[in-house]
C-alpha cells in the first residue's frame, strides 16, 4: 500500500495548520525551507524536511521545478500550496497534476478562470450577483484609468487582474494621485504575480468587507459554510475578522450565500474557495473576487461550524464527498486576530528580528495557529504574520470579552507586534458596540485616532542563516548545511557577523544628519521615482520599498537636492541611508 505523503508548499504559520490536519487526517508531511527558515517550527514539525536552498522568495518557495523536485526526492503523494506564494497559480496546480501528484485546491481551469478578475465579473454577471460599474477588460495605460475616473468618479479601485490577499490593488481617492497609483499597483502585481495587468471599477464609500466560505467536492456538491467580516484592514491587508459577519439583514446574508453559491456551481468549483463582496455604508452590496485557495481568517469559520476545513481539502482531494451537505447554522461568534510583526506606531512598519520572549494566552474560548516560538526568526523577506489568535464565545458580547482578557495575556518580545492595535480596538466603541457596526475598509486610516507607542525595534545585520560545506561519508560527497550563528559561536567571532541582531536605538542616536533620507523598513530598494541631483519637495514621493509582501513609499523629509546613497534592488536595514538631500 502506498503512503500518503503531502508536500506543504509553503512556510511559517499555514504550514503549521496543515502539518497538524495532515496528523489529525492520518497522512504524513514534508515540509521546505528557505536558509533563512531552517530552525522554523514547520520544520520541525514536519515528518520530512527538504531546504530550497535561498532565502528569497523566487528562488525558494516561488521556484516550481524546485518544489516538485523536492516532491519526487521525498515520495510525495499530494501537494498543498497553503495561501500565498503559488496557491493561486494555475500554471503550479498543472505542473503538479502533470508530475502523476495529487493537487489539493481547485481545478488549474477554474483557478485560470477566477484568478482572471476580468473574467470572474463576467461569472458573477451571468448569474446574477450584485456588481458595480467597472472596466470590461484590464486598462492599457494610466490615461484609460484617468478617464475613467473623470466619467464615473472618484474614489476608483485600480486592481491586479491576476492578484489576490490585497497585492495590486490601489484606491485612488484624488484625481492627482490616480496616474501614480496605478503604475504602483502595476509595479506591486508583477513583483507579487508575474503580471501587471490592472482593471478599474468604482469603489465604494466606507465599505464593509463581507466574504462567504465556500466548499465544494468532486461529486457536485457546493455547500456556503457561511459569512465572515473582514473589514478591519490597514494597506488592503486584514487585521482582525470575525464570523458570522455582523450586522447584515436576513436578505443580504441570502444574497451573499446565493450569489456565492451561484458562482461556485457556474466555475464547477472544487475544494474550498472565498467569494468576497463590498457592502457600502447605504446597503449597495458588490461583488469584489474569489480567492481559490484556504483563506488565512479560515478558523473563524471552523470555530462556528466545527469543520476542519483543512481535512475537508484533503477528502475532496482524494475523491470523497463533503462531510456536510448544507450552510450550517452558526454556533457562537468567533474572531481572530493576526498577530502581525509590525509596529503599529510607526503605520505597522513590519519588522524582523528574533522572538526573544512568546508567551500566548490559553483559557475557555482561546485557539492559537502560530509559526514561531521563543527564539523564532522573524525575516524581512516574506511575510510579517506570525500566529493567529482566535477568540470564541457563546454570543459576540462573550466572544469581545474573552478577546479583551486574551490580548492582555499575550506577550512578545524582541519584535513589534500589533497587539496593541489589537487592544485598542477591543475597546473601541465604532467595533464593540452591540448595536452598530462603523468599522469600514479604511477605518484605519480615517476614523482611528488612538496614540499607540512605537515599539524597540531591531536590525538584521545580515540575511544569509546557513554556511554550505562538503564532507565525504563512505568517499561519497555531501553538502552539509550548517546555522551560520552556530559556526559564528564555535569560532567565537564577533556578534555582528552572519546572522547576528542589534538593536537599533544606539544607531538611530548616532545617525542625527538632518540631510539623510533612512530606510523605513529593511527590505529592498524597488526604485527611485526620482533622478539623482533632481530639486525635490518636501513629501515628494521619491522611492519605493517593499518587504514582507508590502510596498512602502518614502518621501522627502525636506526640500533641496537629492544625492543617491544606495542602488535599487538591493537589500538595505531599517533605517540605513538611502539618500541625502542638501
Amino acid at each position: 500500500m502506498n503512503t500518503r505523503k503531502v508536500l506543504i508548499a509553503n512556510r511559517g504559520e499555514i504550514a503549521v495548520r496543515i502539518i497538524r490536519a495532515c496528523r489529525d487526517y492520518g497522512v504524513q508531511t514534508v515540509a521546505i525551507y528557505a536558509d533563512v527558515d531552517i530552525n522554523s517550527l514547520h520544520v520541525q514539525l514536519a515528518d520530512e524536511a527538504y531546504s530550497l536552498g535561498g532565502n528569497s522568495p523566487a528562488e525558494t518557495y516561488l521556484d516550481i521545478s524546485r518544489l516538485l523536485a523536492v516532491a519526487k526526492q521525498s515520495g510525495a503523494t499530494m501537494v498543498h500550496p497553503g495561501y500565498g506564494f503559488l496557491s493561486e497559480r494555475a500554471e503550479f496546480a498543472r505542473a503538479v497534476i502533470d508530475a502523476g501528484l495529487i493537487w489539493i485546491g481547485p481545478n488549474p481551469e477554474t483557478i485560470d478562470e477566477l484568478g482572471d478578475k476580468v473574467k470572474a465579473r463576467k461569472i458573477a454577471q451571468k448569474v446574477g450577483a450584485p456588481l458595480v460599474v467597472g472596466t470590461a477588460e484590464p486598462v492599457k495605460d494610466a490615461h484609460e484609468v484617468v478617464a475613467f475616473a473623470e466619467k464615473h468618479g472618484l474614489p476608483i479601485a485600480i486592481k491586479a487582474a491576476f492578484g489576490g490577499g490585497g497585492r495590486g490593488l490601489k484606491v485612488a481617492w484624488r484625481l492627482d494621485e490616480v496616474a501614480e497609483l496605478y503604475h504602483s499597483a502595476v509595479r506591486e502585481a508583477t513583483a507579487a504575480f508575474g503580471r501587471g495587468e490592472c482593471f478599474i471599477e468604482q469603489f465604494l464609500d466606507k465599505p464593509r468587507h463581507i466574504e462567504a466560505q465556500v466548499i465544494a467536492d468532486k461529486q457536485g456538491h457546493v455547500v456556503v459554510l457561511g459569512t465572515r467580516d473582514c473589514s478591519l484592514q490597514r494597506r488592503n491587508q486584514k487585521l482582525v475578522e470575525e464570523a458570522p459577519a455582523p450586522f447584515l439583514t436576513e436578505e443580504q446574508r441570502e444574497r451573499i450565500h446565493q450569489s456565492a453559491k451561484a458562482i461556485c456551481v457556474e466555475a464547477n468549483y472544487v475544494g474550498a474557495g472565498t467569494v468576497e463582496f463590498l457592502l457600502s455604508a447605504d446597503g449597495t452590496l458588490s461583488f469584489l473576487e474569489v480567492n481559490t485557495r484556504l483563506q488565512v481568517e479560515h478558523p473563524v469559520t471552523e470555530e462556528t461550524t466545527g469543520i476542519d476545513l483543512v481535512i475537508e481539502q484533503l477528502r475532496v482531494a482524494e475523491g470523497y464527498p463533503l462531510s456536510i451537505q448544507e450552510t450550517p447554522v452558526p454556533r457562537g461568534h468567533s474572531f481572530e486576530f493576526r498577530i502581525n510583526a509590525e509596529d503599529a506606531g510607526k503605520g505597522f512598519l513590519p519588522t524582523s528580528g528574533i522572538i526573544s520572549e512568546f508567551i500566548p494566552p490559553s483559557g475557555p474560548g482561546i485557539r492559537l495557529d502560530s509559526g514561531v516560538t521563543n527564539g523564532s526568526t522573524i525575516p524581512a523577506t516574506f511575510d510579517s504574520l506570525m500566529a493567529k489568535l482566535i477568540v470564541t464565545g457563546s454570543t459576540r458580547e462573550q466572544a469581545i470579552s474573552r478577546a479583551r482578557r486574551a490580548l492582555r495575556e499575550f506577550k512578545i518580545s524582541g519584535v513589534a507586534s500589533v497587539l496593541p492595535f489589537h487592544q485598542a480596538v477591543m475597546e473601541h466603541p465604532d467595533f464593540v458596540s452591540s448595536d452598530e457596526f462603523h468599522v469600514h475598509t479604511r477605518w484605519i486610516e480615517t476614523d482611528f485616532a488612538h496614540e499607540l507607542k512605537s515599539s524597540p525595534r531591531q536590525t538584521l545585520t545580515a540575511d544569509k542563516s546557513i554556511t554550505r560545506t562538503y564532507i565525504e561519508i563512505d568517499g561519497r560527497r555531501h553538502e552539509l548545511g550548517l546555522p551560520s550563528d552556530l559556526l559564528a559561536g564555535l569560532a567565537q567571532l564577533t556578534p555582528t557577523s552572519e546572522h547576528s541582531f542589534t538593536p537599533s536605538p544606539e544607531k538611530e542616536k548616532a545617525q542625527t544628519d538632518p540631510r539623510q533620507v533612512k530606510a523605513p523598513i529593511s527590505g529592498i530598494l524597488h526604485s527611485w521615482l526620482v533622478t539623482e541631483g533632481e530639486q525635490v519637495r518636501d513629501g515628494d514621493v521619491i522611492a519605493v520599498m517593499e518587504a514582507m509582501k508590502m510596498e512602502v513609499q518614502i518621501s522627502a523629509h525636506r526640500s533641496g537636492k537629492i544625492t543617491f546613497c544606495a542602488q535599487a534592488g538591493d537589500y538595505h536595514n531599517a533605517e540605513s541611508i538611502l539618500a541625502t538631500i542638501e
